[in-house]
């Protein structure tokens, strides 16, 4: 069997790597079957149905063309597989944690994300996580197999970084979201303070992204493409502030850290960003006042100054398309009226 897997790494990856990208070249003398059957040999932790599932939202390719799951595999077929990559933690339980809601029906949530909540139990975070609050919502028993019927997670946000993220609750949704996040046709607008006097109105910043070769917790941009993965991010200049900017951002890829390390490749850390070196000083004078007024600022918002204000897709049943933004959160609004009086 001449059969080719290829698995997104997770460790450079923020949306995609929730879904699992499979290859696959069929055998010269592979014998005439059904395509979820023929997949289902080779992709752990998923069941025929799930496969189908794929099919139907169009995320099984055969020699780049969309098939049904009757489709029948021949010789030297060259397959390609979207899915999404279900939780396998038999450990996760229920708590009930008060989740911000916006918007739920019977296929999906939308809610807001607070700063300081992880979003999936893991590197030492195996309780109080976004997982945990949504699997006691929504009456999840922890030991489903398969990972199936539990909170459905698409996409992701870092830590402290706050708002807006989609959840789906059934298989279904699972898929036809993640076709959307892989796609590209998501929409997600990011609010972000920066340090420094942003030079151009608005730009676009294109650097493959991956882990730093030494420091294993940061990523960086290996501008020459040699390393990491594809990322683009769009900008705009929102209000300046002299030594600091208001920008927002377009996500055009979804890479880990992606906002925060492209903007520190431009020499415009995001504000109070400890990991990528905004908690610190960047820009502006000696002066005592000037520190203790940074400091002040660092006080009122003791994270990364990110929020993720908009989000929009299109609904995985009824077809329409959904909007939604989100309210600044209280600790940026306070740092951007305080760069406000000081810049007066």
């Amino acid at each position: 069997m001449n059969k080719k897997t290829e698995n997104t790494p997770e460790e450079e990856q923020e949306d995609q790597e929730l879904f699992v990208h499979h290859r696959f070249e069929v055998d010269p003398g592979q014998e005439p079957l059904r395509i979820d059957k023929y997949i289902l040999n080779f992709v752990s932790f998923t069941s025929r149905n799930k496969i189908q599932q794929a099919a139907k939202a169009g995320c099984i390719k055969v020699n780049d063309k969309v098939v049904k799951s009757n489709y029948r595999v021949r010789p030297n077929d060259k397959i390609t597989v979207l899915m999404s990559n279900p939780i396998r933690d038999k450990e996760i339980l229920p708590e009930d944690i008060p989740l911000d809601i916006r918007y739920e029906d019977d296929d999906l949530i939308v809610l807001m994300k607070e700063a300081g909540m992880v979003v999936h139990p893991g590197h030492g975070n195996h309780e109080g996580t976004l997982v945990n609050a949504l699997a006691h919502h929504l009456g999840v028993l922890p030991d489903k197999s398969e990972g199936q019927d539990r909170p459905g997670l698409v996409h992701r946000l870092d830590k402290d970084t706050t708002g807006l993220m989609v959840i789906a609750k059934n298989d279904w949704a699972m898929t036809h979201l993640a076709k959307q996040f892989f796609d590209r046709t998501v929409h997600r607008r990011y609010i972000a303070l920066v340090w420094g006097d942003v030079e151009a109105e608005e730009g676009r910043i294109e650097g493959h992204i991956g882990r730093h070769p030494r420091y294993r917790k940061v990523m960086t941009v290996f501008p020459e493409g040699e390393e990491g993965k594809h990322a683009v991010t769009h900008y705009k200049v929102l209000e300046r502030f002299g030594y600091s900017t208001l920008i927002e951002c377009r996500l055009e890829t979804g890479r880990t850290h992606q906002i925060r390390v492209h903007l520190q490749h431009l020499n415009h850390p995001l504000f109070n960003d400890e990991r990528y070196g905004g908690n610190r000083i960047v820009k502006g004078t000696i002066y005592t006042k000037y520190k203790q007024f940074v400091d002040n600022c660092f006080k009122l918002l003791p994270r990364q100054a990110l929020h993720a204000k908009e989000l929009g897709f299109v609904h995985p049943v009824s077809g329409e398309t959904l909007s939604f933004e989100s309210e600044i959160p209280e600790d940026i609004g306070q740092v951007l009226d305080k760069w406000r009086r000081y810049m007066s």
